[in-house]
């Protein structure tokens, strides 16, 4: 079966995204940088440096598919990286929670910070690190855990906007993908 796809360029590297539907009339590019090592390093390397400017102390991203990104940029930046976890586990201790809807899985998830990541970022200044940014429904979430937790959030940062996320929004990030109809 052969699939649509999009061209997306991040610093020299390029790929083909494929096309899902996600609900009736909607395809979005799917970008999985879970196992393309060259991908994270690139978009991590494009990141840093647009990210200099700002002052922070602590990356943070949601579980999962943006942790490679966390920890090639974390490796870059010498900033520490906390990942806000999607299920909780008992050693996570009194962590905090928020709630979102991702337009991948259109489904309420919850985010965790767990307590030793709070006593981490609580005072600091955070930068919100995500693979794509669409309706802003996770940040938002990962921003009511930095306010509950003590921390400022600097900068947003993503390796792609997505759709309206891209037009004025504040998000710094490497690339765009715009919406698709469906076929």
């Amino acid at each position: 079966m052969s699939r649509d796809t999009y061209r997306i360029t991040v610093g020299a590297i390029s790929r083909d995204l494929p096309l899902y539907e996600m609900k009736p009339g909607l395809r979005i590019a799917v970008l999985n940088i879970l196992g393309d090592t060259e991908l994270a390093e690139e978009a991590a390397t494009v990141l840093a440096g647009r990210l200099a400017a700002e002052d922070y102390d602590v990356l943070v991203t949601p579980e999962a598919k943006s942790i490679p990104l966390a920890h090639a940029l974390a490796v870059r930046t010498g900033q520490p990286y906390v990942v806000l976890r999607k299920s909780y586990k008992p050693y996570m201790g009194d962590a905090l929670e928020a709630t979102t809807v991702s337009i991948t899985t259109g489904a309420p998830q919850t985010l965790y910070l767990d307590e030793k990541d709070r006593r981490l970022v609580e005072g600091r200044r955070v930068v919100l690190l995500d693979d794509v940014v669409s309706t802003g429904s996770t940040l938002q979430g990962m921003k009511q855990l930095m306010k509950e937790a003590g921390a400022d959030v600097a900068a947003t940062a993503a390796i792609c906007t997505e759709g309206d996320a891209g037009n004025g929004g504040d998000v710094i990030a490497a690339a765009h993908l715009p919406l698709f109809e469906a076929s």
